[in-house]
C-alpha cells in the first residue's frame, strides 16, 4: 500500500510506500519525533505552572490568605480568652463587695434592732416590672464592661455609706450602753430621793448625795451601765461599795451591799448583776445606796433613772 503526500504551495508529491521493510526504516523516527514533542509539551508546563496545572502565583496567594486567616483566628481566640479572664477577676470583685455588703447589712439590722424579715441580705430585693417588647437591644463586650464599672462604683459608694453608717450606729449604741439609765434593781421602791432631807441618824437637815433603793435583804443589785470596776469592798460610810467608771465622765456607786459580786478591773455589762442587797455600813434597812457622778461631782441620779422609762 502506498501513501502519496500533495503540497499543495509547490506542486510536489511525495510517495511512501507503507511496505514492511519501509516501515520499519522510518518507524523509529517517528517514536523519537514523538518522545521529543512530549518532552517539550512537558518542559513547557514546569516551567509555567511549577508542575503543576494551576498556576504557582495562585497557588502561593491562597497559601498566604490562609496563613493570615489562621493567625488572625489565633489572636482573635488569644484576645476573646483574655476578655474572659477579666470579665471573670470583675465578676470576682464584685462578688466580695456584695459579700462585705451583705455581712454590713446583717450588722446593721441587728444594731439598729430592725425586723429580720423587713430586710433579710440573704434573699435579693424584691423588683419587677411588665416586659418591655420594644427597644431592645443586644448587649455587647463593651456595654457590659461599662456597665460594671458603673455598677463597681455604685456598690463602693454604697459600701463607704454603709460603713459610715455602721460606725454611727456602734457609737450609738455604745453611748447608750455607757450612759447610765434605769434602776440598779429589780423590783422594790425608792425611799429616799436626791437633795436636801432630815438625816436618820442625827436629825439634821442634810444632803442626800444619791437615791436609795429599798427592797428584799439579798435581792440582786444590777449595773445600770457598761463598765469597769474601780472600787469593790468596805468603804466608810457605804459600807460593802461597788464603784463602777463607764467613761465620758461618768461614775456609778451602789453602796450598803450585802455581799460583793465583782472584782476591781472587770468588765461589767449593763444589766449585769453586781452585788446582793444588804444593810452595811451607815444604813437602817436593807436598800441600795445609788450614786451617779459626772467629771467627779454628785449628780441627782433621778435623770439617768428615768432615761430608761
Amino acid at each position: 500500500m502506498d501513501i502519496i503526500v500533495v503540497s499543495k504551495k509547490r506542486g510536489r508529491t511525495w510517495k511512501l510506500q507503507l511496505e514492511p521493510g519501509n516501515v520499519l526504516g522510518w518507524l523509529p523516527l517517528a517514536l523519537a519525533a514523538s518522545l521529543l514533542c512530549g518532552l517539550g509539551m512537558a518542559a513547557g508546563y514546569w516551567m509555567h505552572g511549577d508542575g503543576a496545572v494551576i498556576p504557582s502565583g495562585l497557588v502561593a496567594t491562597w497559601a498566604k490568605e490562609v496563613s493570615d486567616q489562621r493567625i488572625e483566628l489565633t489572636a482573635a481566640r488569644a484576645e476573646a480568652e483574655q476578655n474572659a479572664h477579666a470579665l471573670a477577676r470583675r465578676i470576682a470583685e464584685l462578688q466580695a463587695h456584695i459579700l462585705r455588703l451583705d455581712a454590713a447589712g446583717q450588722r446593721l439590722t441587728q444594731i439598729a434592732g430592725l425586723d429580720r424579715g423587713e430586710f433579710n441580705f440573704a434573699n435579693p430585693p424584691a423588683v419587677g416590672g411588665p416586659e418591655e417588647l420594644t427597644a431592645v437591644k443586644e448587649p455587647t463586650l463593651g456595654d457590659t464592661m461599662a456597665s460594671l464599672d458603673a455598677f463597681e462604683k455604685q456598690i463602693s459608694d454604697r459600701e463607704r455609706q454603709m460603713q459610715v453608717l455602721e460606725d454611727l450606729l456602734l457609737a450609738s449604741r455604745l453611748q447608750r450602753q455607757v450612759r447610765p439609765s434605769g434602776w440598779p434593781i429589780d423590783g422594790g421602791w425608792i425611799s429616799s430621793t436626791f437633795g436636801w432631807r432630815t438625816d436618820p441618824f442625827t436629825g439634821r437637815y442634810a444632803m442626800h448625795s444619791g437615791v436609795d433603793f429599798a427592797g428584799k435583804d439579798g435581792a440582786d443589785v444590777l449595773a445600770v451601765a457598761t463598765g469597769i470596776v474601780t472600787e469593790a469592798g468596805e468603804h466608810s460610810g457605804y459600807g460593802e461599795l461597788v464603784e463602777i467608771n463607764h467613761g465620758n465622765g461618768f461614775v456609778t456607786r451602789y453602796g450598803h451591799n450585802e455581799r460583793v459580786l465583782v472584782k476591781v478591773g472587770d468588765k461589767v455589762n449593763k444589766g449585769q448583776r453586781i452585788s446582793l442587797m444588804g444593810s452595811t455600813g451607815r444604813s437602817t434597812g436593807p436598800h441600795v445606796h445609788f450614786e451617779v457622778l459626772y467629771n467627779g461631782q454628785t449628780v441627782n441620779p433621778e435623770q439617768y433613772i428615768d432615761a430608761a422609762h
